[in-house]
């Protein structure tokens, strides 16, 4: 296994992010590199693809030194999902392996939560967006209760220290920062074992 194509990905992220631009621009400009690492399932390292028991997991895979986007794997055990929250920046996801239910919300005129259309599944290769703009609450969940899905992420900023907003079910708003579930980073720079 190559992380070659995660090396190439966050490269051109970076270039991308050499000048600055709108968010539309920006999802743009993205999307086509996040489609391109998708559609290819032979990079990710196994050791960030393992699912807990219990909860999904959200391992980084990069964070740009200037903390303005991070690249990460969302790994979804069998029926897990979860809960409602937000990102309050700009995200790109791209489904890597299995499938996702994601369900948006929205709120009404007396400011409860509410879903809007029904639950929208992405398959391997479909890239979706979400930021305040465009729809930035919602639910996502393994549309699996027998095996693992996976989906890399980007978003705008360095999320795992983002202080973001889950909903309980009762209606109340919470503060949380996802933090992540790793403690290291791949390597993606060490080139001593690839072969031409």
């Amino acid at each position: 296994m190559s992380t070659a194509p995660l090396r190439d990905f966050v490269a051109a992220l970076t270039r991308e992010f050499e000048h600055e631009t709108d968010e539309p621009s920006r999802l743009a400009a993205v999307r086509p590199h996040l489609a391109r690492l998708v559609a290819r399932d032979d990079w990710l390292p196994d050791e960030l693809a393992q699912p807990h028991p219990q909860h999904y997991r959200q391992y980084l895979l990069h964070a740009d030194p200037l903390e303005r986007f991070s690249v990460v794997s969302f790994v979804w055990g069998p029926g897990q999902r979860t809960p409602v929250h937000d990102h309050t920046v700009w995200g790109l996801i791209g489904m890597l392996r299995g499938e996702e239910l994601a369900q948006d919300f929205a709120q009404d005129a007396a400011g409860r939560l509410v879903a809007r259309r029904g639950p929208k599944r992405l398959r391997p290769g479909d890239v979706e967006a979400v930021s305040p703009t465009l729809g930035d609450v919602h639910q996502v969940s393994n549309a699996f209760s027998d095996r693992t899905s996976i989906s890399i992420h980007v978003y705008g900023a360095n999320i795992g220290a983002v202080q973001r907003h889950v909903w309980t079910e009762d209606g109340k708003v919470k503060p949380f920062v996802s933090g992540y579930s790793n403690p290291w980073v791949p390597n993606l720079w060490d080139r001593s074992k690839e072969t031409s």
